[in-house]
């Protein structure tokens, strides 16, 4: 087994502080550690409200707006404009600060976004309450993921996974909700009854209030200390180049997560067909991320995210035949059990080549490129579509970025496997 120089290595040394009785309350992979991630997955459900609510809505804005499909998607790029801003500076205030305060103002300002939206009157009001909602709701994304992962070391990928699919079963219940709500009501109404439904976040954020303690953060530090040395990148250059693959893997993602319901709507389907489609790619993104995180512990989360970034590849090609609803329920089901595991990857490469002490920093640095990827992306679909009149381009132009992410985190993968290589040969030559 691999040490550290001074004798220890991460998981020897945590080992140790799980079986000191004044250490038991903070300790890693314990009880304590998993009643954490499940209120953070419940936190997480219900907060990622936003990454779902104008996609789910996209053709209800469009008719009340009178908006074409390019302005239609403005709504969901401007979210995620606010979760750009919001995933580096409320993570670089979490990793200060804690994750509780942090939650606990962000959802103050997204509740009060979502009222705002519900009484909007015209198009250029409610897409500045969508940023201030993305930036209000960006708290239960890389901060959050960022908090679970200090508190696991031998089960970090499971968990990082775990608390990731908070995003997706936020899809699976807000679709599920919006869909009811417009039987009997508008999309305003949707955005009141989110609006109430986040205050209950105040009050569960005090749950996560306890820090970790600082032994667990300098045994993490000095163990992607070592695995940095390893990859032969520095932290920095690792981080841009995770951010630019993220970039990549989310412009292709969008096409089909941000357009599924307006493509269903143009093949003569119902809305509601349209969001179950939706909510078919969650459902299987859930399942997709729980089996990664778990694989991610026992082959590493580069490997983990190529293969990811891969089956999403060919899972999109799928789509550009398109057939009955019975095949696109098939292949949305695909895309999703080929697409939900790639994101939980980053932060976990982050945390095993980054400082732990910057982990939510530099997590919401990648967040940030991501979910800029998935405003481009999902702008540039609407853009295409609006040009060709059709999907087809549009899906052509996600493989073509896909394809970027795939070389990218191929690039990655070969630096640290030369690295380890030329590692033995080097201390061999001393």
């Amino acid at each position: 087994m691999e040490r550290n120089t001074d004798g220890y290595n991460q998981r020897h040394f945590l080992r140790i502080a799980v079986t000191r009785p004044r250490d038991r309350a903070g300790s890693t992979d314990g009880w304590p550690a998993w009643r954490r991630l499940f209120w953070a997955m419940v936190i997480g459900t219900i907060s990622n409200a936003s990454l779902w609510t104008t996609v789910a809505l996209m053709p209800s804005l469009q008719a009340d707006f009178a908006l074409t499909r390019t302005e239609a998607s403005y709504p969901y790029i401007v979210t995620m404009l606010g979760f750009l801003i919001g995933n580096p500076f409320l993570g670089r205030w979490s990793d200060r600060f804690g994750i509780t305060p942090v939650l606990m103002a962000a959802t103050i300002l997204s509740s009060l976004a979502y009222a705002g939206a519900a009484l909007a009157q015209n198009f250029t009001l409610f897409l500045l309450t969508q940023l201030l909602i993305g930036i209000g709701t960006s708290a239960g994304f890389a901060p959050l993921t960022a908090d679970v992962s200090h508190w696991f070391v031998r089960r970090r990928g499971l968990a990082v996974a775990l608390a990731s699919c908070a995003g997706y079963l936020s899809g699976v219940l807000w679709t599920t909700v919006i869909a009811r709500v417009l039987q009997w009501g508008d999309w305003r109404d949707a955005h009141i009854i989110i609006a109430v439904a986040l205050t209950a976040i105040v009050p569960l954020a005090l749950l996560l209030r306890q820090r970790v303690p600082d032994h667990i953060l300098e045994a993490a530090d000095r163990a992607a200390a070592r695995k940095a040395q390893g990859s032969g990148l520095t932290p920095g250059r690792t981080k841009w180049l995770l951010a630019a693959a993220g970039t990549g893997c989310c412009i292709a993602m969008a096409m089909p997560q941000v357009h599924i319901v307006s493509l269903c709507t143009d093949l003569g389907f119902t809305l509601a067909q349209g969001n179950t489609l939706l909510s078919v790619i969650l459902a299987g993104g859930i399942v997709s991320r729980i089996v990664s995180g778990a694989l991610t512990d026992r082959i590493g989360a580069i490997r983990v995210l190529l293969i990811g970034s891969a089956l999403q590849m060919l899972a999109m090609a799928l789509y550009i035949p398109q057939g009955g609803l019975a095949s696109l329920y098939v292949v949305s089901l695909v895309f999703g059990l080929a697409q939900g595991g790639i994101l939980p990857a980053y932060p976990m490469i982050v945390r095993d080549y980054l400082p732990a002490r910057s982990a939510g920093a530099a997590i919401g640095t990648v967040s940030m490129a991501t979910q800029f990827g998935m405003a481009f992306g999902g702008w540039l679909s609407g853009w295409i579509y609006d040009q060709t009149g059709s999907y087809l381009m549009a899906f052509v132009n996600g493989l073509a970025w896909n394809g970027l992410n795939i070389g990218l985190i191929g690039f990655l993968l070969w630096r640290v496997q030369a690295s380890r290589k030329a590692l033995p040969v080097a201390e061999a030559t001393r």
